[in-house]
Protein backbone atom coordinates (compact mmCIF):
# COMPACT_ATOMS: atom_id res chain seq x y z
CA UNK A 1 0.00 0.00 0.00
CA UNK A 2 1.46 3.51 -1.31
CA UNK A 3 2.56 6.14 1.40
CA UNK A 4 -0.09 8.02 3.14
CA UNK A 5 -3.45 5.73 1.94
CA UNK A 6 -4.71 5.07 5.38
CA UNK A 7 -4.92 9.09 6.17
CA UNK A 8 -6.84 9.48 3.43
CA UNK A 9 -9.26 7.11 4.76
CA UNK A 10 -9.12 8.21 7.62
CA UNK A 11 -9.36 11.63 6.57
CA UNK A 12 -12.25 10.95 4.53
CA UNK A 13 -15.92 11.79 6.38
CA UNK A 14 -17.15 8.70 6.21
CA UNK A 15 -14.58 6.57 8.64
CA UNK A 16 -15.64 8.23 11.29
CA UNK A 17 -14.46 6.95 15.31
CA UNK A 18 -17.64 4.70 14.71
CA UNK A 19 -16.37 3.21 11.28
CA UNK A 20 -12.93 2.54 13.41
CA UNK A 21 -14.30 1.07 15.80
CA UNK A 22 -16.23 -1.27 13.65
CA UNK A 23 -12.69 -2.05 12.08
CA UNK A 24 -11.27 -2.78 15.42
CA UNK A 25 -13.27 -4.84 16.61
CA UNK A 26 -13.68 -7.40 13.65
CA UNK A 27 -10.15 -7.44 12.85
CA UNK A 28 -7.71 -5.49 15.46
CA UNK A 29 -5.03 -2.91 15.25
CA UNK A 30 -4.31 -4.37 11.89
CA UNK A 31 -4.03 -0.70 10.36
CA UNK A 32 -1.26 0.08 12.52
CA UNK A 33 1.06 -2.10 10.23
CA UNK A 34 0.71 0.12 7.63
CA UNK A 35 2.94 2.92 9.44
CA UNK A 36 5.51 0.80 10.81
CA UNK A 37 8.83 1.81 9.05
CA UNK A 38 10.82 -1.32 8.49
CA UNK A 39 14.67 -1.18 8.27
CA UNK A 40 15.55 -2.71 5.11
CA UNK A 41 19.30 -3.08 6.07
CA UNK A 42 17.84 -5.17 9.62
CA UNK A 43 15.85 -7.00 7.76
CA UNK A 44 18.46 -8.38 4.99
CA UNK A 45 20.91 -8.73 8.12
CA UNK A 46 18.09 -10.83 10.23
CA UNK A 47 16.99 -13.17 7.69
CA UNK A 48 20.34 -14.49 7.42
CA UNK A 49 20.03 -15.93 11.10
CA UNK A 50 17.28 -17.55 10.36
CA UNK A 51 17.08 -21.49 10.97
CA UNK A 52 14.67 -22.85 9.05
CA UNK A 53 15.35 -26.40 10.21
CA UNK A 54 14.07 -24.98 13.47
CA UNK A 55 12.07 -22.05 12.68
CA UNK A 56 13.71 -19.97 14.71
CA UNK A 57 16.34 -17.14 15.07
CA UNK A 58 19.90 -18.59 15.93
CA UNK A 59 22.12 -15.65 16.87
CA UNK A 60 25.41 -17.82 18.55
CA UNK A 61 24.38 -19.34 21.49
CA UNK A 62 20.84 -17.56 21.72
CA UNK A 63 17.35 -18.75 20.12
CA UNK A 64 14.61 -16.36 19.48
CA UNK A 65 10.92 -17.42 18.08
CA UNK A 66 7.91 -15.00 16.76
CA UNK A 67 5.06 -16.80 19.38
CA UNK A 68 1.63 -16.86 18.79
CA UNK A 69 0.96 -15.44 21.94
CA UNK A 70 2.95 -12.72 20.71
CA UNK A 71 1.05 -12.35 17.61
CA UNK A 72 -2.55 -12.65 19.65
CA UNK A 73 -1.03 -9.43 22.07
CA UNK A 74 -0.11 -7.04 19.12
CA UNK A 75 -3.27 -7.76 16.88
CA UNK A 76 -5.46 -7.45 19.66
CA UNK A 77 -8.98 -8.65 18.46
CA UNK A 78 -10.89 -9.74 20.45
CA UNK A 79 -13.20 -11.65 17.92
CA UNK A 80 -10.91 -14.25 17.19
CA UNK A 81 -10.91 -17.40 19.48
CA UNK A 82 -6.96 -18.58 19.67
CA UNK A 83 -8.41 -22.18 19.67
CA UNK A 84 -10.32 -22.30 16.73
CA UNK A 85 -7.36 -22.40 14.13
CA UNK A 86 -7.56 -21.91 10.30
CA UNK A 87 -8.12 -25.70 8.24
CA UNK A 88 -8.06 -25.48 4.62
CA UNK A 89 -11.38 -27.05 3.69
CA UNK A 90 -11.83 -29.44 0.75
CA UNK A 91 -14.92 -27.73 -0.95
CA UNK A 92 -14.87 -23.78 -1.31
CA UNK A 93 -16.44 -21.47 -2.85
CA UNK A 94 -14.89 -20.31 -6.18
CA UNK A 95 -12.90 -17.23 -5.87
CA UNK A 96 -15.28 -15.07 -8.00
CA UNK A 97 -18.24 -15.79 -5.46
CA UNK A 98 -16.01 -15.39 -2.42
CA UNK A 99 -14.95 -11.85 -3.85
CA UNK A 100 -18.78 -10.92 -4.37
CA UNK A 101 -19.57 -11.83 -0.91
CA UNK A 102 -16.38 -10.05 0.31
CA UNK A 103 -17.28 -6.87 -1.98
CA UNK A 104 -20.31 -6.63 -2.24
CA UNK A 105 -20.18 -6.16 -5.91
CA UNK A 106 -21.76 -7.72 -8.90
CA UNK A 107 -20.95 -10.54 -10.51
CA UNK A 108 -20.07 -8.89 -13.68
CA UNK A 109 -17.52 -6.13 -12.02
CA UNK A 110 -15.56 -8.77 -9.95
CA UNK A 111 -15.40 -11.26 -12.79
CA UNK A 112 -13.92 -8.24 -14.89
CA UNK A 113 -11.49 -7.27 -12.37
CA UNK A 114 -9.79 -10.98 -11.72
CA UNK A 115 -6.50 -11.31 -12.91
CA UNK A 116 -4.09 -14.30 -13.98
CA UNK A 117 -0.83 -14.04 -11.91
CA UNK A 118 1.05 -17.16 -12.43
CA UNK A 119 -0.47 -20.04 -11.48
CA UNK A 120 -3.02 -18.58 -9.28
CA UNK A 121 -5.67 -16.02 -9.50
CA UNK A 122 -5.63 -12.49 -8.03
CA UNK A 123 -7.43 -9.33 -7.86
CA UNK A 124 -5.26 -5.67 -8.27
CA UNK A 125 -4.86 -3.71 -4.92
CA UNK A 126 -5.80 -0.69 -7.47
CA UNK A 127 -9.15 -2.08 -7.53
CA UNK A 128 -9.65 -2.62 -3.83
CA UNK A 129 -8.47 0.69 -3.05
CA UNK A 130 -11.12 2.49 -5.10
CA UNK A 131 -14.18 0.76 -3.26
CA UNK A 132 -12.38 1.79 0.03
CA UNK A 133 -12.11 4.88 -0.84
CA UNK A 134 -15.71 5.26 -2.63
CA UNK A 135 -17.92 2.72 -1.54
CA UNK A 136 -21.24 3.39 0.01
CA UNK A 137 -22.09 0.62 2.47
CA UNK A 138 -19.73 1.11 5.15
CA UNK A 139 -19.09 -2.20 6.45
CA UNK A 140 -18.11 -3.75 2.80
CA UNK A 141 -15.29 -1.07 2.71
CA UNK A 142 -14.16 -2.24 6.20
CA UNK A 143 -13.68 -5.56 5.27
CA UNK A 144 -12.48 -4.59 1.35
CA UNK A 145 -9.53 -2.62 3.82
CA UNK A 146 -9.10 -5.68 5.85
CA UNK A 147 -8.62 -7.96 3.07
CA UNK A 148 -6.38 -5.70 1.48
CA UNK A 149 -3.86 -5.64 4.53
CA UNK A 150 -4.40 -9.35 4.67
CA UNK A 151 -2.93 -9.77 1.14
CA UNK A 152 -0.37 -6.86 0.88
CA UNK A 153 0.98 -7.18 4.49
CA UNK A 154 0.86 -10.97 5.69
CA UNK A 155 0.76 -13.07 2.97
CA UNK A 156 1.95 -11.23 -0.38
CA UNK A 157 2.59 -13.64 -3.26
CA UNK A 158 1.69 -11.35 -6.41
CA UNK A 159 3.04 -7.82 -5.49
CA UNK A 160 0.33 -5.14 -6.33
CA UNK A 161 -2.80 -8.05 -6.11
CA UNK A 162 -4.35 -9.99 -3.61
CA UNK A 163 -3.98 -13.83 -4.06
CA UNK A 164 -7.27 -15.99 -4.35
CA UNK A 165 -5.40 -18.02 -0.93
CA UNK A 166 -5.68 -15.46 1.32
CA UNK A 167 -9.31 -15.17 0.16
CA UNK A 168 -9.91 -18.61 1.59
CA UNK A 169 -8.97 -17.84 5.38
CA UNK A 170 -10.65 -14.79 5.11
CA UNK A 171 -13.90 -16.07 4.09
CA UNK A 172 -13.43 -17.85 7.52
CA UNK A 173 -12.78 -15.09 9.87
CA UNK A 174 -16.43 -14.39 10.20
CA UNK A 175 -16.51 -18.27 11.71
CA UNK A 176 -14.16 -16.65 14.50
CA UNK A 177 -11.75 -18.67 13.45
CA UNK A 178 -8.38 -17.35 13.99
CA UNK A 179 -6.15 -15.85 11.10
CA UNK A 180 -3.18 -15.76 14.12
CA UNK A 181 -1.37 -18.83 13.46
CA UNK A 182 -2.10 -19.03 9.41
CA UNK A 183 -0.33 -15.59 9.73
CA UNK A 184 2.50 -16.95 12.02
CA UNK A 185 2.81 -19.73 9.78
CA UNK A 186 3.19 -17.81 6.49
CA UNK A 187 5.78 -15.51 8.42
CA UNK A 188 7.95 -18.37 9.19
CA UNK A 189 7.35 -19.87 5.25
CA UNK A 190 8.50 -16.14 4.21
CA UNK A 191 11.67 -15.94 6.34
CA UNK A 192 12.72 -19.56 4.89
CA UNK A 193 12.13 -18.15 1.63
CA UNK A 194 14.41 -15.30 2.16
CA UNK A 195 17.08 -17.28 3.43
CA UNK A 196 17.08 -18.90 0.68
CA UNK A 197 17.44 -16.36 -2.49
CA UNK A 198 19.21 -13.52 -0.03
CA UNK A 199 21.75 -14.85 1.84
CA UNK A 200 22.47 -11.97 2.26
CA UNK A 201 11.52 0.34 28.50
CA UNK A 202 9.81 -0.79 31.28
CA UNK A 203 6.06 -0.79 30.30
CA UNK A 204 2.95 -1.51 32.68
CA UNK A 205 0.42 -3.78 31.34
CA UNK A 206 -2.93 -2.48 30.94
CA UNK A 207 -6.05 -3.80 29.18
CA UNK A 208 -5.26 -0.67 27.03
CA UNK A 209 -1.74 -0.57 25.88
CA UNK A 210 -1.39 -1.18 22.39
CA UNK A 211 1.80 -2.74 21.15
CA UNK A 212 1.48 -2.03 17.98
CA UNK A 213 0.68 1.56 18.39
CA UNK A 214 3.72 2.06 20.58
CA UNK A 215 6.36 0.80 17.81
CA UNK A 216 4.94 2.94 15.62
CA UNK A 217 5.01 6.08 17.93
CA UNK A 218 8.82 5.64 18.84
CA UNK A 219 11.79 6.67 17.23
CA UNK A 220 14.05 4.46 15.39
CA UNK A 221 17.64 5.38 14.30
CA UNK A 222 17.39 4.32 10.31
CA UNK A 223 21.10 5.21 9.90
CA UNK A 224 22.89 1.65 10.92
CA UNK A 225 24.16 -0.09 7.97
CA UNK A 226 23.78 -4.03 7.18
CA UNK A 227 27.06 -4.51 8.04
CA UNK A 228 27.17 -2.88 11.90
CA UNK A 229 23.68 -5.28 11.95
CA UNK A 230 25.49 -8.18 11.62
CA UNK A 231 28.23 -7.56 14.25
CA UNK A 232 25.20 -6.34 16.71
CA UNK A 233 23.39 -9.55 15.97
CA UNK A 234 26.83 -12.02 15.50
CA UNK A 235 27.60 -10.71 19.05
CA UNK A 236 24.43 -11.03 20.60
CA UNK A 237 24.61 -12.39 24.23
CA UNK A 238 21.74 -13.64 26.77
CA UNK A 239 22.41 -10.45 29.20
CA UNK A 240 21.68 -8.20 26.00
CA UNK A 241 18.16 -9.68 25.82
CA UNK A 242 14.78 -8.45 27.96
CA UNK A 243 13.64 -12.07 27.65
CA UNK A 244 9.71 -11.46 28.71
CA UNK A 245 7.23 -8.29 27.44
CA UNK A 246 5.77 -7.31 30.36
CA UNK A 247 2.25 -6.58 28.35
CA UNK A 248 2.41 -9.90 27.58
CA UNK A 249 0.05 -12.00 29.85
CA UNK A 250 -1.24 -15.40 28.51
CA UNK A 251 -3.22 -17.62 30.20
CA UNK A 252 -2.08 -20.44 28.62
CA UNK A 253 0.95 -21.38 26.40
CA UNK A 254 0.96 -23.40 23.14
CA UNK A 255 4.02 -25.33 23.34
CA UNK A 256 3.45 -28.77 22.37
CA UNK A 257 1.10 -31.31 20.37
CA UNK A 258 0.48 -33.95 22.02
CA UNK A 259 3.44 -36.20 22.73
CA UNK A 260 5.45 -34.17 20.13
CA UNK A 261 7.65 -31.33 21.99
CA UNK A 262 6.58 -29.15 18.47
CA UNK A 263 3.45 -27.85 17.00
CA UNK A 264 2.49 -28.04 13.36
CA UNK A 265 1.31 -24.34 12.11
CA UNK A 266 -1.10 -24.62 9.16
CA UNK A 267 -0.61 -21.81 6.35
CA UNK A 268 -2.98 -21.15 3.15
CA UNK A 269 0.38 -22.31 1.31
CA UNK A 270 1.51 -25.88 3.55
CA UNK A 271 2.41 -26.50 7.04
CA UNK A 272 5.49 -25.19 9.22
CA UNK A 273 6.89 -26.75 12.71
CA UNK A 274 6.70 -24.55 15.53
CA UNK A 275 9.43 -25.17 18.75
CA UNK A 276 8.24 -22.10 21.30
CA UNK A 277 10.12 -24.69 23.77
CA UNK A 278 13.24 -22.62 22.72
CA UNK A 279 11.75 -19.41 23.98
CA UNK A 280 10.34 -20.73 27.27
CA UNK A 281 11.66 -18.22 29.46
CA UNK A 282 9.73 -15.42 28.17
CA UNK A 283 6.93 -16.59 30.06
CA UNK A 284 8.62 -17.47 33.59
Amino acid sequence: MEKGFFDKVEDNAAWNDEVRQLFYYNYGDLPYLLDVKVDKHLFRVRAQFWNPAYSCFTFGKVDLVPTIEEYVALLRCSKFQVDKVYPRAVNVPTFLKKLINITGMSEQWVAAQIKQKGDSKCIPWKSLKDLILTYLDVRKRVDVFALSIYGLVFILKALGHVDEAVTNLFDRLDKRVTPISTILAETFRSLSACRKVDRVSYRVFSENYLPLKEIVATPRRDDISEEKWMAILQNLQEVDIEWRALWLLPNEILYRCGNFDWVPLLGICGAVGYVPLLVLRRYR
